[in-house]
């Protein structure tokens, strides 16, 4: 008789990558991502305002953030609580001025948001300006990719307009 074995398919869970130019060295947009109050002025997407609760900026430190809606009626509801979305993040790797990798969970209820996103922050020269590539591996099965898209250049756009 053949060796059999029974196997449940593995799910794939999505990726997204944006880039973006921003006209400020690499050093001013690194500092952007450790810096808990510059952090909370830009990471948060359109119709949305970020609140930084615990900072610890060294690899194998950790946070804590929520982004909440600023027009309740309009959005289309929490991961956390109907208005807001409370992730935690950790720091795998940080190489200064080039490099940001973060394992990223979101506190919620709803099992479609579980398990962890790694999302990989690359910085590299680009002429006088930066290019930043946000590369998200992992997504829970609750995030579209496109929203995630979305909420990714929203970020870059908020980051640009403050450092350029």
């Amino acid at each position: 008789m053949p060796f059999t074995m029974d196997l449940e398919p593995t799910a794939v869970r999505a990726s997204t990558k944006v880039s973006r130019i921003i006209q400020a060295p690499r050093s001013v947009i690194y500092e952007a991502f450790l810096n808990p109050n510059v952090l909370a002025l830009w990471r948060a997407p359109k119709n949305m305002e970020a609140y930084v609760h615990a900072f610890d900026a060294r690899e194998g430190g950790a946070y804590r953030m929520s982004l909440v809606y600023t027009d309740p009626k309009n959005s289309p509801g929490g991961k956390t609580s109907e208005y807001t979305d409370t992730f935690q993040g950790k720091f795998i790797e940080l190489i200064p001025y080039e490099k940001i990798i973060e394992l990223i969970e979101f506190e919620s209820n709803d099992a479609r948001f579980d398990g962890a996103m790694t999302m990989t922050t690359s910085l590299t020269d680009a002429g006088k300006g930066t290019l930043v590539t946000l590369l998200c591996e992992n997504l829970p099965p609750g995030i579209r990719p496109e929203d995630n898209e979305l909420g990714c250049r929203s970020s870059l756009d908020n980051l640009a307009r403050l450092v350029e």
